[in-house]
């Protein structure tokens, strides 16, 4: 990549950064559309100068990761409806000195479902877990396609009731939750169309973990894994010998990354490109 006086600048800030593949994926797709743009990442804990930042340097875009996904929020100019909705951002445009914030972490998950085909409109979804990637996942999900019901079941009773009441404030079907026991987990997956797995459990260095039982699952289902270290997990593993139809969390990651390409540039991502670092990367 060459480097002069008129490159743009994009980064992800958060703490850590130093295990991010961002600036693996997104140099790739820069260089690959010939666009005069680097990606870098910082570590950043004092979080109001680094936007302030932002601004100063004229960067043109941002990805923040842990910790700052919430705090950021009020340091920018404007933030699109669904990632208030959400709670938080993880995408800034920098558009003529005014940030704009954007959560791409639910648009990528629901791409993935759409790419693999599912189809949601009408059906019966349970969502498991309440944290931030349920919390973006359910809202651009359910803004999207009118679904019959979603259902949160979570270990977490306190953020899982406030999650479904956010959710039935601004969705038209109903939205029900339930504490993550065996016998609600095994009642809920009896009437389910597809299930969306949000937790850590069954990433590395713990990948033998399930939240669900295999024999819980039944064909026709649809199960998702917002998980993608490993790429298959035991879940998604389970589901496919059920006759299950899987869609893997490294989808995700790719189309919220392609997401950001599109913000920042305004042109179609290199899917192509980006999806073989990422393989590359993980593997």
């Amino acid at each position: 990549m060459f480097i002069d006086a008129k490159t743009r600048v994009c980064a992800v800030i958060g703490n850590p950064v130093e295990h991010s593949l961002s600036p693996a994926i997104h140099n790739a797709a820069f260089e690959k559309e010939g666009l005069p743009i680097c990606y870098v990442a910082f570590r950043v804990e004092d979080l109001a100068p680094a936007v302030a930042g932002i601004r100063a340097l004229n960067l043109l875009g941002v990805s923040v990761t842990i910790p700052h996904k919430v705090a950021v929020m009020a340091y920018l100019d404007e933030i699109e409806e669904t990632a208030r909705q959400i709670g938080s951002v993880n995408t800034i445009l920098n558009r003529q000195g005014r940030l704009i914030g954007y959560n791409s972490d639910g648009t990528g998950a629901l791409r993935a479902l759409r790419e693999a085909g599912i189809e949601l409109s009408g059906k019966r979804i349970v969502v498991l877990g309440s944290g931030g990637a349920a919390r973006a996942i359910a809202f651009s999900i359910g803004k999207a396609a009118p679904l019959s019901t979603m259902t949160l079941l979570s270990v977490e009773p306190g953020p899982c009731e406030r999650l479904a009441e956010d959710l039935a404030r601004t969705l038209p079907f109903p939205v029900r939750w339930f504490e993550h026991t065996e016998e609600s987990l095994a009642q809920c997956l009896k009437e389910a169309d597809g299930i969306i797995h949000c937790t850590p459990v069954g990433m590395n260095p713990h990948p033998d973990a399930t939240l669900v039982p295999a024999s819980l699952l039944r064909a026709g289902q649809f199960v998702f894994d917002a998980v993608y270290t490993p790429l298959k997990t035991r879940l998604l593993r389970e589901a496919e010998s059920a006759g299950c139809r899987v869609v893997p969390g490294v989808e995700m990651f790719l189309y919220q990354a392609a997401f950001q390409f599109e913000c920042w540039t305004g042109r179609r991502a290199p899917l192509d490109v980006m999806r073989k670092v990422v393989m590359e990367c993980l593997s």
